[in-house]
């Protein structure tokens, strides 16, 4: 497109001739005549805007021209073919043509690829799904080695696999071992109702058999409410009741309670808490695990003994330690112990059920924390290590 033109064709073509097509001019006079200048148009008003011109090869077009007046009534009219911005305009159109084609392209290419993608991960994840609800519980998700989410998610349903395979383990132990702990109680029993049946009902020994039987009785009670407490707390539920616990006041008080039935047994109690320790949890609950690990501290030491019961922390964990100087546990039986109904050798001839560890360690887990058995040097040492509260 070329519009500025001179007065006739030789000065047109060497206009044009020496590249100042472009960029054009025209002078008017006060009577709006043209009177110098290769610009062809009518005499425009001042300012910026586009006006009519003439183009020699494609005839009436539109330019953009600055208009000013200049002194004695003349006007000059700047005028610039607008052939450049068009040719810019197409270009730009073109190029963003092409790249919103290849972006079309690389979106269906992507989207292809991370949808097949997508359906291997999840046919890999189905997989082991289908597999358990199969019956195979022993089957696991497969993590690569990527770690992206699919492999996030592949490891927190392991998690709650080996969660769940762990509590139908304990549920098949807790119902062969509440039928073996029960036989031999029921068939005392037995016995003690029976005995009293073959006496007069008015002698002595009736009533001395049915005061056997109600204590058996009252076994059997304590041992059903020990089972269903420790399923509570593995439960969950109490976690919904949690509050902030002053370490140290609940480490006063039991020792304030304990130290005169533990002072009665010639055994000495001594209470170490550190000030400022504080947890979210059940006060009774962690009242109760101590109470447990104190009870077998004394069932298990000799008159004379020590017992410790210390609350320590740092940064992010507070830990509560029961200790003693008594006679110990062997490495090998330390882990075996915290299972529900294991009693040792050496404890047979105490009362008791083997849950008191079970509930210590059940009270820990629930308040996200763990139970170390440990060597005292002499004795043996338990802690509950659990997460502080930070204020």
């Amino acid at each position: 497109m070329r519009v500025l033109l001179a007065d006739d064709d030789t000065e047109t073509a060497g206009f044009v001739a020496r590249g100042l097509g472009k960029l054009g001019y025209a002078l008017f006079g006060r009577d709006g005549q043209r009177v110098a200048g290769a610009l062809r148009t009518r005499g425009p008003g001042p300012g910026l805007g586009t006006i009519p011109s003439i183009d020699p090869r494609e005839g009436p077009d539109v330019v953009r021209a600055l208009t000013t007046d200049l002194p004695h009534g003349y006007r000059l009219v700047v005028a610039q073919d607008t052939e450049d911005i068009e040719r810019f305009d197409h270009t730009i159109l073109s190029l963003f043509g092409v790249a919103f084609g290849l972006i079309v392209l690389l979106g269906v290419g992507a989207a292809l690829l991370l949808g097949g993608y997508l359906r291997r991960r999840l046919e890999r994840l189905g997989a082991p799904v289908r597999a358990i609800v199969g019956g195979d519980l022993d089957s696991r998700m497969p993590v690569s080695d990527g770690h992206d989410e699919f492999d996030q998610l592949a490891l927190a349903l392991n998690a709650m696999l080996d969660r769940i395979a762990q509590l139908l383990e304990n549920l098949r132990q807790v119902s062969s071992d509440v039928a073996h702990d029960l036989r031999t109680p029921l068939a005392q029993l037995r016995g003690q109702l029976e005995a009293a049946l073959d006496v007069p009902r008015d002698s002595a020994a009736y009533r001395i058999g049915l005061k056997r039987a109600i204590v058996q009785s009252d076994d059997l009670l304590a041992l059903s409410a020990a089972i269903l407490r420790i399923s509570e707390v593995e439960d969950g539920a109490v976690k919904r009741t949690f509050a902030r616990i002053d370490i140290n006041d609940l480490v006063t008080d039991l020792c304030d309670s304990f130290a005169p039935a533990v002072a009665d047994g010639g055994r000495t109690l001594t209470c170490d808490a550190a000030p400022g320790l504080a947890l979210s949890g059940d006060r009774e609950l962690l009242a109760q695990a101590l109470v447990n690990l104190l009870d077998n501290a004394q069932h298990h030491i000799p008159p004379g003994a020590r017992i410790t019961i210390a609350a320590a922390g740092d940064a992010a964990t507070v830990r509560l330690t029961v200790a003693d100087n008594g006679p110990g546990v062997a490495p090998e039986d330390r882990e075996r112990i915290t299972r529900r109904f294991v009693r040792l050798d050496s404890s047979r001839a105490t009362p008791g059920h083997g849950l008191g560890l079970n509930l210590v360690v059940a009270v820990a887990q629930t308040h996200g924390g763990t139970v170390a058995i440990d060597d005292n040097q002499q004795g043996l040492r338990v802690t509950m290590t659990l997460p502080r509260l930070t204020e």
